[in-house]
Parts: structure tokens; C-alpha cells; sequence
């Protein structure tokens, strides 16, 4: 496990990648493709980063860049279109901050580039596109890093970390309860339709199957769910059509080493002490925290008490309620890379994965029955 001074430790399993282009940079010069919700939290913690500067902005929408605008307090060059923004030569890096839909064609776009990017989860909205850019990217010298950014959450650091002592022995059982608010409200509501999405367990989960395969360390191979859209947004309607999204699931993943895993969705239950809960068991102990919160607890078999470990949120992150302050420590991690020319802790691969077991559980919902991986061509 890789840290640097101001870094959250990591914990990866991921495949390795072509190291990144070694490029001496202060600041990292940064253009934003996107810069509606998700772009104006990156521009925020990136304007407030010493080793970073945002000097463009793309996106299609007026509203949008004004709000990047505002983000960035300060002046910085705008753009309707992504392909003006990448035909500057005085950028860095891209983030890829756009909906979904949008991430397999942008994507194929900055590829060809020799600029590191960072594209926001989910990498693309459904496994065919995620292929494609695993073949794009493949040999390229850049860095490319997806935004899976829950893994930097301290407390979730945290947890693995102590997962790597071997405290728990064997790895058994990870389980990721989820209970939180409905979708927000999103630019031309486009997070109301799977079509745009790939889906909730797509969209909102990838970060959740991410971090089981971490936990995991090995691939998934079948997939098991039950969902439905039974609550939110039933009663809205956009241009004649009803959102079509799932509000609540159950996801059992079977791991290629034996470890199982299990997701507990609801978002209609903000009524709760905590967002998520995440508990991970082996055969010698067990794992627990939560989001809010910032400690581990770690327990041992025939031992009596539990342990608490502190983690908490960093003070140089100037923004904790970003997701806990991931988004932040993320781009600092990316930072470190870029200029030390080592892999993106957070590949192509990762990316993929996380996509994959959340079709498959939709295609579970779907079709009432196991689906397993290999029907993916993958595992």
C-alpha cells in the first residue's frame, strides 16, 4: 500500500495499467468537461488544491457553465463544446464530469489525447462501452483514472486498511447497506431514465460493487437480485414518459474465492442514523463502519470487546461534506501519480468490474434468475 504525506491510504486489487507519462507540473492544469453538479464539486476541491488550477470549462448547457463559473471564482475559459476545450495546449488533465450517457463518446474523444483524464462513475452506462474503452485505453502512456472516489472516504480507508492487517483471517462476507434519499434533481432530468443511467445499480452502485471486489480480491462470478421501482418518482413525467428507475434492491454477489457479498439499497429511507453501512467478516473478525461517521470498529472471535479505530476526515479537506471529503483526497492521489509517473490506482479495469456487476444484477431483476459473469465474455 502506496501514501504520501497528505494521502488516505489505499487498498487495490485492480489490474495494472501502463504507468503515466512523468510530467513535471505545478499546478496541474486542469479542464473540466461537464460542469453541472458533480463538475462544480470537483472544480471547488481542485480551486482549493495549492497543486492544482482550472483553466477550462466545456459544456453544452448555459446554466452549467455559469454554475462552473461560479465554482471556480476566478476567471477560466468556456466552452460549448469538449473538442475546443481538448484543442488547447496548455492543459494537464480532463475530468469527465458530464451524465452517463455521455461518458463512452467523450471518452473516445480524450483518448486520442496524451492527457491524463479522470472520467466520473459509472466509466459508461453499459458493458459493451466499457470493452471499448478498455481497448482505447490499452497502451496509453497517460494516466487514466476512473471516479470510484467512496474508496477515499476515511473511513472506508480506513477499513481497509485494517482489512489488510488480517485482522479478520479469510475474508468471508462483505455487506453494504445503503439507505439514503431519492435521486436529485439533475440538468434536463436525465437521471430519471435507465436508458441515461445504465440503470440505479449502475449509476449509484458502482461504487458499492467497486468496493466489494476490493474487499473481495478476486473477480465476481454470478449475481443474484431482487429490485423494484415501488416509491420514488411515480407520479412525475417528462415529455409524456415516467421515470423508469429502481428505488430499492437486494444484491448478492458470489466471488470467484469463495467471499460473498451483499448490497441493501433503499432510497426512500433517509429517515435513518446512517447513509451506508459496511461490515466485512472473516473467519478470525469482523469489520464495521459507517458513512457519516469516523471510526472502525474491529472486532476479534472469542475476544471480548471491540476495538474502535479513529478516522477522521483529514483537515487539509476543505470540503468533508463532498462525499466525505473522497472527492478531494481523490485528486490529490491523481495528482500523485500524474507526477510520479505511477499506475492510476483507480483503473480501466475498476471501472469495468464495477459497470459489470451492475448489469448483472439488473439483468437479474430483469429476467428472475442467476446471471453469471461469463455470459459477459468475462471471469
Amino acid at each position: 500500500m502506496r501514501s504520501s504525506g497528505r494521502a488516505v491510504g489505499r487498498y487495490s486489487v485492480g489490474s495494472v495499467t501502463s504507468p503515466a507519462t512523468a510530467r513535471s507540473l505545478d499546478p496541474v492544469r486542469y479542464g473540466i468537461i461537464g460542469s453541472g453538479m458533480m463538475g462544480g464539486e470537483h472544480i471547488l476541491d481542485l480551486v482549493k488544491n495549492p497543486d492544482a488550477c482550472v483553466v477550462a470549462l466545456s459544456d453544452p448547457v448555459d446554466t452549467s457553465l455559469e454554475w462552473g463559473v461560479a465554482c471556480a471564482g476566478e476567471p477560466v475559459a468556456t466552452y460549448r463544446d469538449h473538442r475546443d476545450l481538448l484543442a488547447r495546449d496548455d492543459l494537464d488533465a480532463v475530468v469527465i464530469a458530464s451524465p452517463n450517457f455521455t461518458h463512452a463518446a467523450l471518452l473516445a474523444d480524450v483518448l486520442d489525447t496524451d492527457l491524463a483524464v479522470m472520467v466520473e462513475k459509472p466509466m459508461c452506462t453499459t458493458v459493451q462501452d466499457c470493452l471499448d474503452v478498455k481497448r482505447r485505453a490499452e497502451g496509453r502512456s497517460a494516466l487514466t483514472w476512473v471516479g470510484l472516489e467512496y474508496r477515499y472516504i476515511p473511513v472506508v480507508s480506513a477499513l481497509l486498511e485494517q482489512l489488510r492487517t488480517g485482522v479478520c483471517g479469510t475474508t468471508r462476507m462483505v455487506s453494504i447497506r445503503e439507505h439514503r434519499f431519492p435521486f436529485l434533481v439533475k440538468v434536463g432530468d436525465w437521471n430519471r431514465f435507465t436508458e441515461n443511467t445504465g440503470g440505479t445499480l449502475v449509476e449509484k452502485c458502482c461504487h458499492f460493487f467497486d468496493l466489494m471486489r476490493l474487499v473481495a480480491g478476486a473477480e465476481p462470478t454470478r449475481v443474484f437480485a431482487s429490485g423494484a421501482q415501488d416509491v420514488n418518482h411515480l407520479t412525475e413525467v417528462y415529455d409524456g414518459r415516467v421515470p423508469d428507475i429502481v428505488d430499492n434492491a437486494y444484491v448478492i454477489v458470489d466471488f470467484a474465492n469463495g467471499v460473498r457479498g451483499a448490497l441493501d439499497l433503499s432510497m426512500f429511507a433517509e429517515g435513518g442514523r446512517f447513509e451506508q453501512e459496511i461490515t466485512v467478516v472473516g473467519d478470525r473478525g469482523k469489520l464495521e463502519t459507517t458513512f457519516p461517521g469516523d471510526e472502525v470498529f474491529v472486532g476479534r472471535r472469542h475476544t471480548p470487546g471491540v476495538v474502535s479505530v479513529p478516522a477522521p476526515t483529514p483537515v487539509d479537506v476543505p470540503y468533508p461534506e463532498f462525499h466525505g471529503g473522497s472527492s478531494y483526497i481523490e485528486h490529490v492521489r491523481f495528482i500523485d501519480c500524474l507526477r510520479s509517473a505511477t499506475v492510476a490506482e483507480v483503473t480501466v479495469d475498476d471501472g469495468l468490474w464495477s459497470v459489470v456487476m451492475g448489469a448483472a444484477a439488473h439483468r437479474s431483476i430483469d429476467e428472475g434468475r442467476v446471471v453469471h459473469i461469463a455470459e459477459y465474455g468475462l471471469g
